[in-house]
């Protein structure tokens, strides 16, 4: 037999192709473990002592976790049908298949009750998760640093309350006037932890394209209108942004209702905080937002942060801010690499969302 050429496309491959795609569709899903329902029915029409009647549980649970809500209420009815069919098939009735029957029915019955809620959202538990886990990958996208020329050196790090994998502080960070330029925020949604996680999905894609298409200093009030626009419950937020001019170290900061931005001049050693006035976000009306202008000077430094780096109960924020200024110059005796994460690691509160950012330039 003439073995074919190489490289040459099988025939019926497109066909193989589109059947593996249709396999792992949501009808797919369901008809295969139909088909195993199925089969584990025939096996207890084959022979009911020794099939049994609990492996109908098995699909059930896999349906639960990979069926949308508009296929799981007619599968569970399904297996419904099979669990009645299954019951019938019994050659005699122990407390053991009694119980088996029960659990598995009562499962299905709160299934079909619950998937009509799920239904409004068409996805299974597991495609919802790695839908969550793809926006909240979107987020940290926001803020990847982007390739910065010598002499910068720009950091962040988050950290969410409880350890929940959302949050609602978060970074935007994007290169401008061919990488001349960064725009750097730092955003504390109302609320924390996955509370604050949701409306920090939609907030944070939206700043990401007005920060890169807006001057500085139309950035803070086009993403107050934004807020105001989309009235929420819970629809205000804090932020700090700053322009950076990455050839002089020339900088514009201001602020919506955010802890002050903090200053290390390299000269003199000293932490200064930059204290620019300017409303929450989504609040006010026509908000302004006054411009601090200052210049970061080869080994100078900012520190932009959320309120959980700084605030606990019982404690006045400016003891706070001088207690990670002087944690941060703790720090700086082994370097400046790394200085965002450990320092994330060493002050503020576990119980709120933390995120702080470092930007310092090189002497």
């Amino acid at each position: 037999m003439r073995a074919l050429p190489a490289g040459l496309p099988l025939a019926g491959g497109p066909m193989i192709a589109a059947g593996r795609r249709w396999m792992v569709t949501d009808l797919g899903i369901a008809i295969a473990l139909a088909l195993a329902a199925g089969l584990v029915v025939v096996g207890i029409w084959l022979d009911p002592v020794d099939v049994p009647i609990n492996l109908l549980f098995l699909p059930l649970v896999l349906g639960i976790l990979f069926l949308s809500g508009r296929l799981l209420p007619w599968f569970a009815s399904y297996i419904l049908l099979a669990l009645v069919t299954a019951g019938v098939l019994q050659e005699e009735y122990t407390l053991r298949i009694a119980t088996a029957l029960g659990v598995t029915a009562t499962i299905a019955v709160l299934v079909i009750v619950m998937s009509l809620r799920r239904g409004q959202i068409g996805v299974g538990p597991m495609r919802g998760q790695s839908m969550l886990v793809d926006l909240r990958d979107r987020i940290l996208a926001q803020g990847e640093i982007p390739a910065l020329p010598p002499g910068w050196l720009v950091e962040s790090a988050l950290s969410s309350a409880g350890g929940s994998p959302f949050a609602g502080d978060f970074v935007v960070a994007t290169a401008v006037n061919s990488a001349h330029r960064i725009e750097l925020v730092v955003v504390d949604v109302s609320g924390k932890g996955e509370a604050a996680g949701t409306r920090a999905l939609q907030l944070s894609g939206a700043m990401g394209g007005l920060v890169a298409a807006l001057p500085p200093d139309r950035f803070l009030p086009a993403a107050n209108d934004y807020l105001l626009q989309r009235a929420w419950e819970e629809g205000f937020a804090t932020a700090v942004h700053v322009s950076v001019d990455l050839l002089t170290g020339a900088f514009e900061l201001r602020s919506a209702g955010h802890p002050p931005a903090v200053q290390r001049e390299a000269g003199s050693g000293r932490w200064r905080p930059l204290r620019p006035e300017g409303p929450v976000l989504g609040i006010v009306e026509d908000a302004e937002f006054v411009c601090y202008r200052g210049r970061l000077a080869p080994g100078d430094s900012l520190l932009l942060y959320t309120d959980g780096m700084v605030e606990e109960p019982r404690r006045d924020i400016d003891l706070g801010i001088d207690h990670m200024m002087g944690e941060a110059e703790s720090l700086l005796r082994g370097s400046w690499d790394g200085l965002a994460r450990r320092l994330v690691a060493a002050v503020g509160s576990p119980d709120d969302d933390r995120a702080l950012l470092v930007v310092h330039r090189r002497p």
